[in-house]
């Protein structure tokens, strides 16, 4: 799992970004610098594609929120790389 990947599953854990409570695509990449934000789309889809992020269409856009069945897997990571992550 790369840094951006590790970013992201991070940012939506410490906004308890479960179920119901979402991201807009466009609140996901806040955060990140400008140029590196087309590599965040591609970390986002990979992380759905292994099932750690949901994302879904509404009215407003693509919402993203993180798997809640991958709870601990994702505490785990974001709790063990903690320090490679205030970069």
């Amino acid at each position: 799992m790369d840094i951006i990947e590790k970013k992201l599953l991070r940012k939506l854990y410490m906004h308890n970004v479960w179920g119901k409570h979402h991201f807009r695509e466009d609140t996901l990449l806040k955060g990140f610098p400008s140029h590196l934000r087309h590599r965040v789309k591609i970390a986002a889809e990979e992380l759905r594609r292994r099932g750690y992020l949901i994302k879904f269409p509404t009215g407003h856009g693509m919402q993203w929120y993180a798997n809640i069945e991958k709870l601990k897997e994702i505490e785990e990571i974001v709790m063990s790389n903690n320090d490679t992550l205030n970069e």
